[in-house]
């Protein structure tokens, strides 16, 4: 009917359907085809948990349906294919839980984990840093705090000592994937029933100590699982065994195989025979019995019988073999740093860290410090020192520094005891340095081509302006025609004061002193006046800058920085930093000959101090030197005519420049053992002389290099009626004596106290100086020698 509805046709009787596939006979296709579970699908219904549904429920006789009370009971086979279904069910359900579902998340675990490379570890790993001398014997060693460690590469690990390790650990570490399966089950069953030992392989103990993670949980033991197998596959073996013995522990506070042949048998990992490495390798389960020699030997008779299970050692050699019998932990402790010799190491942590190798740089580097100090040289100082100062009043402190004009190299290094009774470095302490800086004095004037044959009056005491100025004795002074020469000779203070204040003025004197190499006058916040024409006032410099500075005029006026260390190399030999070379003019830019000539003009000047000063050049080598004083000033303002709060002697030879100090910890005045002043001639000179003749003996004569002077030429002698004056091509101009009338340009320093010297004082009429000279006698006070 077109538009109406139209019913489906009616289905053909069975003997007109075509023919359905097998599969399909449930259609209605016969009864020549028979299935089990077939006929379970179509009794499905009768035993679903749910039940049939309403119109699936058969009829009964008079076309009522049935309900549940009246379904027909399960047959025995029915029932049976039931339990199967179940069973396969669950069966399905625990692979899934339990293979499919972790294998899914290991794969996907397996692509994000980051596995740490053996370099991130070990760049996180602080390591013992080693600080050599100049002739390449061990200084000693900086141990972090976080233990004794000592990084070797690959290749650099015996197969002896790996195999001992595998027969602790792994037996199987060669092979495995990073993970035992056989291992895991054995743990499993050690747990269940008490036994001992983990199933962790070698890679899997790596991980945890590398990622410092040990919490004991699932999560992170299947993590740990999945980064070894995943180090496996990317990293080789070599590596991995290398790495693992490099931050494994050992007890003794050794960590690494290298650390830890050291720590028990005081030898390289390279020497260690397959006894000792037994022993080592037994220690890893049990780091903290050590010293249990019950321990020990159970642990080392097991991994020597592994060994040779696994035939890495011969049962011969294992018959023969004899328990290795550590050395005492005394005896094999790294050689920390003490005494004088830490001050040097301090000073090599500020030269590396100013270079950009901070302390935390070369622990993670363990690397190898190799230092210019001489070792006999830093024994003959503390000798000196100790000779002079045994017995003096405990209050006294004393530095020497000894450094090499060549290289400007410090050989020698001498700050304190550095003990209980006086634990600060006054080699790097500042203090006024006294007549001793007027060297620098008499560079600026040469620097302007005026001589040592220049003349200013050297009669005390003088007076500029308000200022009173005194030498320091009457053999301190001399005529008002006193030459530079015989005034530096004789340390008149009166003579460098005028000359300062009146021809170079101070900056010139500071300009200086920094191009010669001291380092302290280039503080900014530190204001200089004219006081630093006789090394007072605000004027401080450290024992370790006269040394330097003095080398300068040693290597004729070239100048280069001090330094303590030689090169910086890593574990592997390979050499990562070296001291720069920087020589170059110090008082004439890129004029050398000039340079040489103004230091060498400096050089005769000083050599005539030694003399006067009842000093010795050592046989065979010419010397020159300046003495340095500061005089005592009390609270009260009031001097003392021979007391001294600081005393100096800064002298070198072509191949050494030293100074020597001793002082106290603020403004105190010095006395010996004996109760007398200590002045120019005592302590420190003698500490100086001691030193240069001990470590000049047996070595080659030498001299200084001769140069042409510089403006008027003069020669001190022992009285001013020797002081001859002469007046050269150079500079024809003769200058008089100076009576200035009016006081130098720069103001009186106000009075400072700080807790280790007074640098400025009040006189009695009021007028304000620098405490003492060698000795600085400004104002009204009294003087001594410089």
């Amino acid at each position: 009917m077109r538009g109406g509805y139209r019913p489906p046709p009616s289905p053909p009787n069975p003997e007109e359907r075509e023919p359905g596939l097998l599969t399909h006979d449930a259609l209605g296709a016969g009864a020549g085809y028979s299935d089990d579970y077939d006929d379970y699908d179509e009794d499905q219904t009768r035993f679903n948990e749910f039940g049939p549904d309403d119109d699936e429920a058969g009829a009964d006789a008079d076309g009522k349906k049935k309900g549940k009370k009246d379904k027909a009971a399960l047959t025995p086979k029915q029932r049976k294919k039931r339990r199967w279904k179940i069973v396969r069910r669950t069966l399905y359900a625990l692979f899934g839980f339990f293979v499919v579902l972790p294998a899914l998340a290991f794969t996907i675990a397996y692509f994000f984990v980051d596995v740490p490379t053996p370099d991130e570890v070990l760049a996180q790993q602080s390591q013992v840093v080693t600080y050599y001398y100049s002739d390449n014997t061990v200084m000693g060693k900086e141990v972090p705090d976080t233990g004794n460690r000592q990084i070797l590469k690959a290749g650099q690990i015996p197969d002896t000592v790996k195999h001992a390790v595998y027969a602790a650990e792994d037996a199987t570490f060669e092979t495995n994937n990073g993970f035992d399966v056989i291992g895991i089950l054995r743990a499993a069953y050690n747990q269940v029933t008490g036994g001992s030992g983990g199933g962790s392989t070698i890679s899997q103990q790596y991980v945890k100590k590398a990622t410092e993670n040990e919490a004991p949980t699932l999560t992170r033991k299947a993590t740990e699982l999945v980064k070894s197998f995943k180090m496996n596959q990317t990293q080789s073996k070599e590596d991995i065994i290398t790495a693992y013995l490099n931050i494994v522990y050992f007890g003794r506070n050794a960590y690494g195989i290298q650390a830890a042949a050291h720590a028990y048998f005081n030898k390289d990992a390279s020497q260690l025979s397959a006894s000792e490495a037994a022993l080592l390798a037994g220690l890893i389960q049990g780091p903290s019995k050590s010293e249990n020699t019950d321990y020990t030997s159970w642990r080392w008779n097991y991994v020597m019988d592994n060994m040779v299970k696994y035939n890495w050692l011969p049962q011969a050699e294992r018959q023969a073999a004899q328990f290795p019998t550590p050395l005492p932990k005394d005896q094999t402790k790294p050689q920390a740093i003490t005494g004088p010799n830490a001050f040097i190491q301090g000073q090599v942590e500020d030269e590396l860290d100013a270079a950009g190798y901070s302390k935390e740089k070369l622990q993670a580097g363990g690397y190898n410090i190799y230092t210019t100090i001489d070792p006999k040289a830093q024994q003959m100082a503390a000798d000196a020192v100790n000779k002079y100062m045994a017995g003096q009043p405990a209050e006294l402190r004393k530095a020497l520094v000894a450094v090499d004009p060549k290289t400007r190299g410090v050989l020698a290094y001498y700050g304190g005891p550095n003990d209980k009774t006086d634990a600060a470095d006054w080699a790097n302490t500042t203090r006024n340095p006294g007549s001793s800086f007027k060297a620098f004095d008499i560079t600026a004037l040469l620097k302007m081509g005026k001589g040592l044959g220049e003349t200013y009056d050297g009669t005390s005491p003088r007076q500029f302006g308000s200022r009173t100025v005194r030498n320091a004795g009457a053999s301190n002074s001399c005529s008002q025609q006193c030459t530079v020469a015989e005034a530096t000779m004789r340390s008149t203070n009166t003579v460098f004061f005028d000359m300062v204040a009146n021809t170079t003025g101070w900056q010139a004197v500071r300009d200086a002193a920094s191009e010669a190499g001291v380092k302290s006058v280039d503080n900014p916040k530190v204001a200089l006046d004219n006081n630093i024409s006789l090394g007072g006032g605000t004027t401080e410099v450290t024992p370790l800058d006269m040394a330097s500075a003095y080398a300068t005029f040693a290597d004729d006026g070239i100048g280069m920085d001090r330094h303590f260390v030689t090169k910086v190399t890593d574990p592997g030999g390979n050499v990562v930093y070296q001291a720069p070379s920087n020589p170059a003019p110090a008082f004439a830019a890129n004029n050398a000959a000039k340079s040489k000539q103004i230091a060498g003009n400096v050089t005769d000047a000083l050599k005539p101090v030694i003399d006067f000063s009842k000093l010795k050049c050592p046989s065979g080598h010419e010397c020159a030197g300046k003495t340095g004083t500061q005089q005592y000033v009390a609270p009260d303002g009031t001097t003392s005519a021979t007391g001294n709060s600081q005393v100096w002697m800064v002298g070198y030879t072509p191949s050494i420049s030293v100074s020597s100090w001793v002082g106290t910890g603020g403004n105190n005045e010095l006395k010996d053992k004996s109760g007398k002043a200590i002045g120019s001639t005592g302590l420190p000179a003698q500490i100086w002389q001691e030193f240069m003749n001990n470590y000049l003996k047996g070595k080659p004569s030498e001299k200084f290099s001769t140069v042409d002077p510089i403006g008027k030429t003069a020669t001190a002698g022992t009285d001013d009626a020797s002081s001859t004056t002469k007046t050269t091509t150079q500079n024809t101009n003769t200058q008089q004596p100076t009576t200035p009338t009016q006081p130098p340009s720069t103001p009186p320093t106000s009075e400072t106290t700080t807790p280790s010297r007074k640098t400025t004082t009040s006189t009695p009429g009021g007028i304000l100086f620098p405490t003492g000279d060698g000795r600085n006698n400004l104002g009204n006070g009294g003087g001594g020698g410089g």
